[in-house]
């Protein structure tokens, strides 16, 4: 056990957001997200069953800068309709991390190219529909 981790994020977790670089995205995949085709992307992948992505989002903030050197540290899917519910959760969390947000939206197909490039994917719990977000790391 470690001192002010939050038990949701797990070792395996832990140890893929320190291994991580600068520029390196992980994707938090909602529970529709076809993770384990990220493998064959090279992508790690680790699975955070029953978590939802609000909680992942939060435990994560508070160990993980986000890149302020980009043209974004945040991506979101954009549906065809609409916008998520999610979203307002993840405003909320985003901005009380008190990172410096880029926020880039981009439609479904385009978020999958983006996805298939990240160094790690967390096959989450979420059940709400694009629910899905890459973060880009920064420095510390």
């Amino acid at each position: 056990m470690l001192k002010k981790i939050d038990p949701i994020i797990s070792p395996e977790l832990l140890k893929i957001l320190d291994e991580m670089g600068h520029g390196s995205e992980i994707l938090l995949a909602d529970g529709n997200y076809p993770a384990q085709s990220a493998v064959k992307n090279g992508s790690l992948v680790t699975r955070a069953d029953g978590i939802g992505i609000p909680d992942l989002l939060k435990a994560i903030l508070k160990l993980f800068p986000l890149d302020t050197f980009a043209d974004y540290n945040v991506v979101l899917m954009v549906p065809e309709k609409g916008t998520p519910e999610i979203w307002k959760e993840y405003e909320k969390i985003l901005e009380n991390s008190g990172e410096n947000l880029k926020i880039r939206k981009v439609p479904r197909f385009e978020f999958y190219d983006l996805a298939a490039k990240s160094y790690a994917v967390v096959a989450s719990g979420e059940h709400a529909l694009y629910a899905n977000v890459i973060l880009r790391k920064g420095v510390i």
